[in-house]
């Protein structure tokens, strides 16, 4: 029906009074939230796939990493050492960090000894004035011939080959060795050298 100017108007209603906003946890807030703009179901799938992809990036990562391994650069088992005429009588130590090797020149000619300890492995230092070589680890202490001559060590120092290259330079080859005595003064663990 329609209204007309005679009718009087219906008389508003008064607002119902809303009660106070009881207090929440700052938790409770924050999950009303995400149910109110998600509803429980997105926020469950969303949440699914949001861990399926950082842990497939994890994963990938790693797998990643393992294409790029962290590489320990090893240096070369054979190398020239100079020319003979550059190393007095005794005990050279110019190989000793780079190569781990220790040249050696007598009256006859050249050795080398690869700088490692029989024991454990540790690189023992020469000590020119007891004319010896000692293991700061476990106190190996071996001569100018490698010989053991104190401490744990149970096998004489490594000897390496030793020969002349095409250049006339000292070749070391520590990937051939040799301890044993008698074996170890000749053949090419022993270099003569007439220029001694």
């Amino acid at each position: 029906r329609s209204m007309d100017s005679t009718t009087a108007p219906a008389s508003p209603t008064p607002p119902t009074p809303t009660p106070p906003p009881t207090a929440r946890p700052p938790a409770a807030d924050l999950w009303q939230r995400l149910e109110d703009r998600f509803g429980r179901r997105q926020f469950l799938l969303k949440s699914g796939w949001a861990f399926f992809w950082v842990f497939l990036g994890g994963w990938l990562l790693s797998n990643l990493r393992y294409l790029f391994p962290n590489i320990l650069y090893e240096p070369t088992l054979s190398f020239k050492a100079g020319f003979p005429k550059d190393y007095p009588v005794g005990v050279s130590e110019k190989w000793k960090k780079l190569q781990r090797a220790w040249i050696v020149r007598t009256d006859k000619g050249f050795y080398c000894f690869w700088a490692r300890c029989t024991h454990l492995g540790c690189t023992p230092n020469w000590f020119e004035a007891e004319s010896r070589f000692k293991c700061p680890c476990h106190g190996s202490n071996f001569n100018k011939d490698g010989d053991v001559i104190a401490g744990p060590a149970p096998k004489p120092l490594w000897r390496c080959a030793l020969t002349i290259a095409d250049d006339g330079q000292l070749m070391v080859d520590k990937a051939r060795l040799e301890n044993r005595q008698g074996a170890r003064e000749q053949g090419e663990f022993f270099l003569p050298y007439e220029g001694a």
